[in-house]
């Protein structure tokens, strides 16, 4: 408890980083802490612990002079158990930079492991209900462009710089190694570093990034702007029994009959051949006896990406592994009398609405195709500098010597898979070394950061511990599905082919090539 002394703002000077004037500092001695909340995620490590932690609760408020806005910093200490001599930011999620309680999961489990870790709110106080709705327009008609810089990236650097500043002072030594570790929203900030900021972490674990911000938000919309232009909603067990066709009809293409496709490239399923064809609908689940035209409509917007009236393929959207009936993109409802309606999630239409039209009185509800299309290139054009994180230069981060792994699950409903795959590419086009410092998995199965039939790489963040420290860059990543069992997990571009002949099988049955 040698370190407990420490914990008061009095021990623990203000930050010095370049830019920013931090205004206060609140320290205080935790004791005993668990994490009881039904949300328990880890992200890119195993299941969360209930172990006791004594830590140092630091809070850090900072400006940036000349424009009047307020940002924070939280950083935990760890006292009991000791210190590990390594930092861990987390990331944060949805429109919350951090300060939520995915964020606190995580660094309740970075505690554990005995990392100091420490989190921003990115100028905005979401942590207090705050919205995009609160703070995206001065007025309409202009964007509040500097809390949208501070969200994008400025706050995470500045919290980054503050939190390395604050370890130094408590612990009297700098950390030996700094990791960030996020998904979604945090896994774009993971992205940030590497891109902007390539010194501050030697390692970044990076999941199912929200990269390609501009492309992809309007992109992971387009379902649901389908079906509106429809003007019916198909019902949940159309989508269900058209799922379940694709995955009957590519599943055996890695040798292995298992519910999951893990070589969607191999895969192409015409979804209008089953129309006419019947549902799997119930009676505990009423609905029609046939797949409708609409319900293939709307799902082959979904699966063969985002176009224009033309036809013209603009942006990837979901794979065939996409559940829509479990989808938080656009979530369909269907009262006892039949008629169902959808619901298009604001993160979003808050997009279109506030930061593309500015105009708190918007209806996304209301756009033809070509309208939607016109939102989508004029966000790209103005927001891609700002919040795109879709630079492939990655030259000053390989020269660094540091790491960046991601994964990204096939069943996806937010974020597509094909959008890292794509920004990827892009990379390696620009960097045929691209692997010896930046490796992306592709988890089948696996829904957005966590969920799905499919194995999740627990391990992924230990891996990542072992390719910075150690040198040993990871060949394969070991996916652990809902019932414990393990499969194995490929860098892109490679995949997992099954060479067992039991269905018993674990990640030792498979090979990448």
């Amino acid at each position: 408890m040698a370190m407990s002394s420490n914990c008061n703002p009095a021990a623990i000077p203000l930050p010095a980083v370049f830019g920013a004037e931090f205004l206060s500092i609140e320290a205080a001695l935790v004791q005993n802490f668990t994490w009881n909340n039904p949300i328990r995620l880890y992200q890119n490590n195993g299941p969360l612990p209930n172990t006791a932690i004594d830590f140092c609760n630091v809070t850090l408020t900072h400006t940036h002079p000349g424009q009047n806005d307020t940002l924070r910093t939280q950083v935990w200490l760890p006292v009991s158990p000791e210190w590990n001599g390594r930092m861990q930011m987390a990331g944060g999620g949805g429109w919350l930079a951090g300060f939520g309680d995915l964020t606190f999961s995580s660094m309740y489990g970075a505690l554990t492991d005995g990392y100091t870790t420490s989190t921003v709110d990115g100028g905005v106080q979401t942590q207090n209900g705050q919205t995009p709705e609160d703070w995206a327009l001065l007025s309409n008609g202009n964007v509040d462009y500097n809390t949208l810089e501070n969200f994008a990236r400025k706050a995470l650097r500045d919290g980054a710089l503050a939190t390395k500043s604050v370890i130094e002072s408590f612990y009297g030594r700098p950390a030996s190694y700094s990791y960030w570790n996020g998904c979604s929203q945090g896994g774009r900030q993971g992205y940030v570093f590497a891109q902007n900021y390539p010194d501050i972490f030697d390692g970044i674990a990076a999941t199912a990034p929200a990269i390609n911000w501009a492309d992809f938000f309007p992109a992971s919309a387009y379902q649901g702007q389908v079906v509106k232009e429809l003007g019916v909603v198909p019902h949940p067990c159309e989508y269900a029994t058209l799922r379940q066709a694709a995955i009957a009809a590519c599943d055996g293409l890695d040798g292995l009959i298992d519910g999951l496709i893990s070589n969607p490239d191999l895969c192409y399923f015409d979804p209008y051949r089953l129309v006419g064809s019947p549902t799997n609908c119930s009676s505990s689940s009423p609905g029609p006896s046939t797949i409708s035209r609409a319900a293939a409509t709307a799902v082959d917007a979904l699966w063969h990406g985002f176009r224009s009236a033309n036809g013209a393929l603009l942006w990837p959207t979901g794979g065939y592994e996409v559940d829509l009936n479990t989808s938080l993109s656009s979530p369909i409802t269907c009262p006892n009398n039949g008629n169902c309606t959808i619901n298009r999630s604001p993160l979003f239409t808050e997009w279109i609405r506030l930061f593309v039209e500015k105009d708190t009185n918007f209806n996304v509800d209301t756009m033809t195709r070509d309208q939607f299309v016109h939102a989508w290139r004029a966000g790209i054009r103005e927001y891609s500098s700002i919040i795109g994180t879709n630079s492939p230069d990655l030259t000053e981060f390989r020269e660094s010597g540091h790491k960046l792994l991601t994964w990204h699950g096939l069943a996806d409903d937010l974020i597509p898979y094909a959008n890292t795959r794509r920004y990827y590419n892009n990379v390696a086009q620009l960097d045929p070394t691209v692997q010896s410092y930046y490796r992306l998995f592709e988890a089948p199965g696996v829904a957005h950061c966590f969920g799905g039939s499919g194995g999740i790489p627990q391990g992924m963040f230990k891996a990542l511990v072992a390719w910075v420290e150690h040198g040993t860059a990871p060949e394969s990543l070991v996916g652990t599905n809902p019932q414990g069992k393990t499969n194995l997990l490929c860098p892109y571009p490679k995949k997992a082919y099954f060479k067992g002949k039991s269905p018993q099988f674990s990640e030792k049955d498979f090979e990448c090539h």
